[in-house]
């Protein structure tokens, strides 16, 4: 063994050569300034970009925020196109459309082809984008995969010229660069000449679309939105954290919308809303003086154009009066009538103390629109099933300044995940599966399906947890099949929480974020659930938690968890446990109803020997001994009434139920249809 193992690099002669000279000039001069989509393209897992399966995803989600966003800020019931078609070994490319408002011609290179550019991030008021990053990101990595540029169609009117870019992403200036037109794009004429623009040079463009309820032919025609189309690497699962998860809860959390979804095997599914209420517009606000720090007050004061400390405290943060602003002055002994722009750093620091020790009101909450609980009911109805849904909103509480609203829906007994799937889906699913183990692909592959659920359905289906995925034939296949079909999970069955963040479907980090943990600190076992410590409760349970905020607190720019605020905690807890209560007064009647039914039985099987026993002493005849024995089984119904409780149609005992559980509880006959009420409606 040699003695010395850190030597330090010797020439031939064994002498040390000579480090080469650095000086401040030669370092200054590979100095250079880094544009942000350059910093991006090199750490693009910090978008959501860092594998091809979420990078797919990733690209459609933040189309389709962007459309449903453009779509409500118009008041326009959004209608969305979502295709997806393969054109190469783990290369997509994606189009997505809506029938929003358009974009005009001038800010279409810069919202596509610049990255930290839009209208969002200066603005407090409830939106699903935020950074202005998402949508031009996503374009830039199917540059950097591909080659291909961005494909953007955008019309405002069915009068005026729909205008078509293909866009590049310069990287090193964080600039747009336009391909077509001799860099200026190219406009599409209005009318049968601009259609037949479109299908002479192949562009991508849905012109009609179905009216609901109406003959298939009676189509209408697209007055106005915008497509864009991306070419990139990726890959295409279906399973958690898929684009059909994605879309799916989309639906729930937008019941406004109507999906038409065309997957890469050119399966197509439409997502139908259930309503065309829009939610209400949210109104921007000024910042809250409580959430704003030391250095942004002293970047607000040098930029204010106000003329007095009174005026410049009133027009730039909501919630501050006159008189508040005299309070705070006063405190900070500051005059109400000095230049803010001639505030020193010693002055600014006493303002903002005297901020924090100043009562302010919280900040107006218009700027919030929250789902509410009626939508959250046909949201979940609609697109789960179940027997028994409720939801909870809590009133608006405030973060750093920054208003937020929290609420929550609840679906028990729906089917499991596993029994929803089709032989073809789940054939498509175990060939495209990465996992090494058959217990693997099903904890990872179907939501609520735990350790022991996997376990159960292997065992039925006679085969080992360690068996690949890929290599599993055709009669194997068709064995798992039937037992996912077969085996009851619901006691088994972890529950499945569904993440929002102002409407928006959070599929990645679960672990991270500030619901997730909600829900496992949740004693879940005082309403009904069976849940170890450290863990998600068990049973046939779907939770959906909606944050929405004028800025939610992420805990990355890819927008996958939620940070953990003490107020959202707090608010989150108070949800769950809201919904909570109404599940476990639920579960406590269906008890007292199995119970007080298994005691009917035993009434029942032995009242026709106690009948006869009793006949046989008095001596009665036959017919007195058939009356005696229904005035018994009168008196073992009367004694069991409860086992006949049925939340059905009838109106009092749909009464009866709002009494009990409250409001915002729908209750549905487990045999019937998603869509298809048996009981009480909500009473929102």
């Amino acid at each position: 063994m040699e003695e010395h193992t850190n030597m330090p690099n010797v020439n031939e002669t064994g002498e040390q050569p000579k480090r080469r000279a650095v000086t401040a000039e030669s370092m200054a001069a590979k100095q250079r300034d880094i544009s942000v989509s350059e910093f991006f393209a090199k750490n693009r897992h910090l978008l959501g970009f860092d594998n091809p399966r979420k990078a797919l995803l990733t690209a459609v989600k933040e189309a389709v925020d962007n459309s449903l966003d453009a779509c409500e800020e118009a008041g326009i019931v959004p209608e969305a196109w979502v295709h997806i078609e393969a054109t190469g070994p783990n290369r997509y490319k994606i189009g997505v459309q809506d029938n929003g408002p358009g974009i005009v011609k001038k800010q279409i290179p810069l919202i596509f082809g610049k990255l930290l550019y839009g209208s969002k991030f200066h603005r407090l008021r409830m939106s699903r984008g935020q950074q202005g990053i998402g949508i031009s990101a996503a374009g830039m990595y199917g540059m950097l995969t591909t080659g291909k540029p961005v494909k953007i169609v955008s019309m405002t009117s069915l009068k005026k010229p729909a205008h078509y870019f293909e866009i590049q992403i310069d990287t090193r200036r964080n600039m747009p660069e336009i391909i077509n037109g001799k860099g200026d794009g190219e406009d599409i004429p209005a009318g049968e000449k601009g259609q037949k623009y479109i299908t002479d040079h192949g562009i991508e463009w849905v012109s009609h679309y179905p009216i609901p309820d109406q003959q298939p032919h009676h189509q209408r025609e697209v007055r106005s939105g915008t497509r864009v189309t991306i070419e990139l690497e990726g890959r295409y699962q279906r399973g958690r954290g898929s684009v059909d998860e994605y879309l799916e809860q989309t639906a729930i959390a937008n019941p406004q919308v109507t999906i038409h979804y065309v997957d890469p095997d050119g399966g197509e599914t439409t997502y139908s809303r259930s309503t065309t209420q829009l939610p209400p517009e949210p109104v921007e606000i000024k910042p809250h003086p409580y959430g704003i720090e030391l250095g942004q007050l002293v970047t607000m004061l040098k930029d204010t154009s106000a003329p007095s400390m009174a005026q410049f405290l009133t027009t730039s943060f909501s919630r501050v009066s006159s008189g508040v602003a005299q309070k705070i002055c006063e405190t900070a002994k500051i005059s109400t009538r000095g230049s803010p722009k001639k505030i020193g750093r010693q002055e600014a620091d006493s303002l903002y103390k005297a901020i924090q020790e100043t009562k302010i009101s919280a900040p107006g909450t218009d700027c919030i629109s929250p789902i509410g609980e009626s939508l959250i009911l046909k949201g979940l109805h609609h697109q789960l099933p179940g027997e028994f849904f409720c939801a909870a909103t809590r009133p608006p509480a405030v973060y750093r300044g920054n208003p937020f609203l929290i609420e929550v829906g609840l679906a028990y007994g729906g089917t499991s995940s596993t029994q929803k799937v089709t032989l073809d889906a789940l054939t498509d699913l175990l060939s495209e599966s990465d996992a090494r183990s058959l217990k693997q692909f099903l904890l990872t592959t179907f939501d609520g399906v735990g350790a022991t659920g996997a376990d159960k359905i292997l065992s039925q289906a006679r085969m080992e947890t360690r068996q690949s995925p890929s290599k599993l034939k055709n009669e194997e296949i068709d064995q798992l099949f039937a037992a996912m079909r077969n085996v009851n999970l619901s006691e088994n069955q972890s529950m499945q929480v569904l993440r929002y963040a102002n409407r928006v479907p959070l599929q990645f980090q679960p672990a991270a974020c500030a619901i997730t943990q909600s829900v496992i600190g949740t004693n879940w076992r005082a309403y009904g659930l069976a849940q170890s410590r450290g863990q998600l409760p068990v049973g046939p349970v779907i939770v959906m938690v909606h944050v929405a905020s004028v800025w939610v607190p992420f805990t990355s720019e890819s927008k996958e968890a939620i940070a953990s605020y003490p107020e959202i905690m707090k608010e989150l807890r108070l949800g769950l446990q809201a919904v909570g209560r109404k599940l476990a007064v639920y579960l406590n009647r269906r008890k007292r109803v199995r119970q007080e039914g298994e005691r009917r039985e035993v009434f029942l099987r032995y009242l026709g020997e106690v009948a006869h026993a009793v006949a046989a002493i008095k001596d009665y005849g036959d017919r007195p001994r058939k009356d005696l024995y229904g005035r018994l089984v009168d008196v073992a119904k009367r004694k069991t009434a409860v086992a006949d409780t049925q939340l059905k149609d009838e109106e009092k005992q749909c009464e009866n139920a709002a009494e009990e559980f409250g409001k915002n509880v729908l209750i549905v006959n487990p045999e019937e249809t998603p869509g298809e009420t048996a009981s009480s409606e909500p009473t929102a």
